[in-house]
């Protein structure tokens, strides 16, 4: 017989009895398990976010270096414009003094005329791509200062989540290997059936005991009648109200 076959069967030949208390046991991992992850808190999360943060801000800052580096390279382009714009100007203007008629002459000049437009057109866009390189230049000065500070919260928030890991690690590991030896001789709709329960309840209770005669997770009543069928262990019985699975107080014993 195959390990699957025998594990399996050894589902099949668990009674009502040994279920209860397989959830039982199972549902005392999973709380132990909780009060570890509970201990780290928000912590993993903080160190996600804080990562996110970071990823977020170098590639904001290199995105500004980039359209730095692009606005740099067309206030050279204009500058480039400038000069040749100039070299136009003193080539017009030699040829102004030898120029046959009027005509000639007002061509030139128009020729000087529009370069020098192109000139001011050229240092009025300089002047604006140093504007524009000069705010991104302080958005990166304020994003470098937000990265550090991003960076020194991760620090501490790693450093905090590794202490209480490395105090925590080996319990819970423990504890896993345990949960997994339970979910292994659980048949697999009632696992499924209570990893349900489990993850709409409150604090993750999804197997409770009766206490004062009340569902020990909603604290409703249980009537009598009920009460023994719970002690009787011959059936699967949830509670009315909230819908969690209720053994007796004996198996907490057992």
């Amino acid at each position: 017989m195959t390990e699957e076959k025998k594990q399996a069967a050894d589902v099949v030949e668990l009674t009502i009895e040994e279920k209860l208390r397989a959830l039982y046991k199972l549902q005392i991992i999973n709380s132990e398990i909780d009060k570890i992850r509970t201990l780290r808190g928000e912590l993993p999360l903080e160190v996600q976010d804080l990562e996110d943060d970071i990823a977020g801000l170098e590639t904001r800052i290199d995105k500004f270096q980039e359209e730095i580096k692009s606005i740099e390279s067309a206030i050279a382009g204009k500058k480039n414009e400038i000069t040749n714009s100039r070299n136009l100007i003193k080539k017009y203007e030699e040829q102004q003094n030898n120029v046959r008629n009027n005509r000639e002459f007002d061509s030139l000049s128009k020729e000087i005329e529009y370069q020098t437009l192109e000139i001011e057109l050229s240092e009025k866009r300089i002047r604006e791509f140093t504007a524009q390189s000069a705010e991104k230049s302080t958005f990166i000065e304020e994003s470098n200062k937000q990265l550090e500070e991003r960076m020194n919260d991760l620090q501490e928030k790693k450093s905090e989540l590794e202490e209480i890991t490395a105090d925590t690690q080996k319990e819970e590991e423990q504890l896993l290997k345990k949960r997994q030896e339970y979910e292994a001789i659980i048949e697999e709709r009632l696992l499924a059936a209570y990893k349900k329960i489990r993850k709409n309840a409150r604090n993750g209770l999804a197997v409770v005991t009766v206490q004062r005669d009340a569902c020990g997770g909603c604290f409703n009543q249980i009537p009598p009648q009920r009460q023994l069928d719970i002690r009787s262990r011959k059936k699967i019985i949830v509670c009315e109200y909230c819908g969690r699975i209720l053994v007796d107080n004996e198996i907490v014993k057992e």
